[in-house]
């Protein structure tokens, strides 16, 4: 936990977290795009153990990603910045959304856009943070009671890269979802990665509507 590193490693000032954040902004300006591998763990409250999974992400600044999760439940959630698809394969069933309209799907946007983008991330949360042997340690906490709806605590490890390492998210439930990020690469990424058309015979649900 972020805790236990930070009283072993050199808290960050202020002004040290300003510096640090428009130096991440100038990384992103010039490397826009990430591609990495992920392992993900879901502690929820109403469940005996927690669901673990593990895929791959690609994702270009500020709000276009794909995230595919394989083994035997795999999915596939893409998002061109506009619109939101999430495919269950085994199903041959999608969901479609509009973001920005208050779903269920904007915690999600919003856990990637802060661990990978951090765009104007002092607007929406207090940060505090530490600067560590390898990297950085980052604290936040939800200023607005729109992103506290989403999130009570977002811990964030960055390497000397400025890459995610692993986040650490606690929602107001209590539930909690631990991911680790490796094998980091910046290659351009082709614009059609972030487009989803369903396969022929695909059911499609649109829950909030068109």
């Amino acid at each position: 936990m972020l805790t236990a590193s930070l009283a072993h490693a050199q808290s960050l000032s202020p002004a040290d977290i300003k510096s640090l954040l428009a130096r991440i902004r100038e990384h992103r300006a010039s490397t826009p795009d990430v591609h990495a591998s992920f392992q993900e763990q879901k502690t929820i409250h109403l469940m005996n153990k927690p669901l673990v999974s593990s895929g791959k992400i690609w994702f270009h600044a500020p709000n276009k990603f794909r995230r595919e999760v394989t083994g035997n439940s795999p999915s596939m959630t893409v998002s061109n910045g506009r619109d939101l698809w999430i495919y269950y394969p085994n199903f041959k069933s999608a969901e479609h959304y509009t973001l920005g309209k208050h779903s269920p799907v904007d915690a999600v946007i919003a856990a990637i856009n802060t661990a990978l983008n951090l765009e104007n991330v002092e607007n929406t949360f207090h940060i505090t943070g530490a600067k560590t042997g390898n990297g950085y340690d980052l604290r936040l906490l939800p200023r607005s009671p729109s992103t506290k709806r989403m999130f009570q605590q977002f811990d964030l490890r960055l390497n000397s890269d400025f890459a995610a390492e692993k986040t650490d998210m606690i929602q107001p439930g209590g539930d909690q979802i631990v991911t680790v990020y490796s094998n980091q690469t910046h290659a351009a990424i082709p614009e059609s990665t972030f487009e989803f058309t369903p396969p022929a015979g695909t059911e499609v649900a649109t829950p909030l509507g068109r």
